[in-house]
C-alpha cells in the first residue's frame, strides 16, 4: 500500500475576472522510504502542488478536485479537526524561505517548545528541552542554539533549524519545498548531506520540490517532472536524469550547466510558460517542443509505463 497516492489533482486559482489551471490532472505514488524530488520551472505547479495535498491553501482562492491518500485516509475531504491532528504529527513541511518564519523576538528553544505542545500539551519543559536537542545534533546543531535568537544565527543555521522543527514529532512524510535554494553552494552541500543521514537514522518519507536537477539526482531516488501544471515524466532518478524520454525533461537536463562541458554545449529550452488561465487540448509542450506534430496540439498524451516505475506523457515516448 502507497503511503501517499494522488489521484488526479487538479488545482485551480480563481478571482473576479480570470481563472489559472495551475496543477492539471497529476497522479502519483510514493512508497514508504521514498525521496521524491518535484522538478520544473518556475510556474510549473511545484509549490502549488504540495501546498494543495497539505490544505494550506485558502478556498476562497483555490478550487481543488481529486484526491491525495494518506494512508487510505483522502487528505482533501477528512474534516478540519482530523486533519489539523495529523498535520506536523505525520505530515510536516520546511517552507520556502522559512529562514523567516521564525519571531525575531523569541528565543528558538521557546518558539520550539510552544510549537510542541500543539500536540503534546502535557509534555514537560525537559522532555521538550531534550528532544529540541536531540534533533539539533541529528541536523549539526550546537546546544547553544536553544538560547538564542533568530538574529544570531546565520542563514544556514536558521535552515538547519527549520529542518529540526519539522521533525519535532517524527513525521512518516516531509515535505521540503525549495529548503536550500537560498543558501551558498557549501552550506547547501552540507544541509544535503545531514538529510541524507536522517534518511539512514528515521523513517522518513521526503519529498522535495526544486528546480535544481543536481539536488534531485544526488538526494533523490524518484522524479517527478513537471510543466505548466501537469506531470510529464515520473520515474526513478536513474532511469529519468539518465535516459529522459520527454523532450521537456531532455531540455532541462542539457540547460545544465556542467564543470567540463564546451561553451556550445549549453542549450536553453525556446519559448516560455503558456498562459494557464486557458485552456490546451493537446501537448502542454507542444509549441516549445522540437518535434511536436499535428497529433501533439490537437490531443492530449496519456500517462504510459514505458518501463516498471517510468510514466512518461508524450505520444512519442517509445521513440525518443
Amino acid at each position: 500500500m502507497a503511503l501517499l497516492s494522488v489521484k488526479n489533482l487538479c488545482i485551480t486559482y480563481k478571482n473576479k475576472e480570470k481563472e489559472v489551471y495551475a496543477v492539471d490532472d497529476v497522479s502519483f505514488d510514493m512508497e514508504s522510504g521514498d525521496s521524491l524530488g518535484i522538478v520544473g520551472e518556475s510556474g510549473s505547479g511545484k509549490s502549488t502542488l504540495a501546498m494543495g495535498i497539505l490544505r494550506l491553501l485558502s478556498p476562497k482562492s483555490a478550487h481543488i478536485e481529486g484526491n491525495a491518500f494518506f494512508k487510505d485516509n483522502d487528505l482533501l475531504t477528512m474534516s478540519k479537526s482530523d486533519f489539523n491532528k495529523l498535520r506536523w504529527k505525520q505530515i510536516s513541511i520546511v517552507f520556502q524561505k522559512s529562514m523567516n518564519t521564525l519571531s525575531p523576538i523569541h528565543k528558538i528553544g521557546d518558539q520550539l517548545e510552544d510549537i510542541y505542545r500543539v500536540h503534546e500539551p502535557k509534555a514537560t519543559k525537559e522532555q521538550i528541552k531534550n528532544r529540541v536537542l536531540e534533533l539539533f545534533k541529528l541536523v549539526n546543531l550546537s546546544d547553544r542554539i536553544y538560547n538564542l535568537y533568530p538574529h544570531e544565527l546565520s542563514g544556514g543555521m536558521l535552515q538547519r533549524t527549520s529542518i529540526a522543527l519539522s521533525l519535532l514529532h517524527n513525521p512518516e512524510l516531509i515535505v521540503l519545498d525549495e529548503a536550500t535554494t537560498a543558501l551558498d553552494v557549501v552550506t547547501q552541500g552540507q544541509i544535503l548531506s545531514e538529510i541524507k543521514k536522517l534518511e539512514k537514522t528515521i523513517n522518513m518519507t521526503r519529498i522535495m520540490i526544486t528546480h535544481d536537477m543536481s539536488v534531485v539526482a544526488t538526494v533523490c531516488d524518484k522524479v517527478a517532472v513537471m510543466y505548466a501544471g501537469r506531470l510529464v515524466e515520473f520515474g526513478f532518478v536513474k532511469d529519468v536524469i539518465l535516459n529522459p524520454r520527454h523532450p521537456y525533461t531532455q531540455g532541462l537536463i542539457k540547460s545544465y550547466p556542467l564543470m567540463k562541458a564546451p561553451k556550445d554545449e549549453l542549450k536553453s529550452i525556446p519559448g516560455s510558460l503558456p498562459n494557464l488561465s486557458k485552456r490546451y487540448e493537446g501537448c502542454i509542450f507542444a509549441p516549445r517542443c522540437s518535434i511536436a506534430t499535428d497529433i501533439c496540439r490537437t490531443k492530449r498524451p496519456e500517462n504510459r509505463e514505458i518501463k516498471t516505475g517510468h510514466m512518461i506523457s508524450c505520444h512519442f515516448a517509445e521513440g525518443i
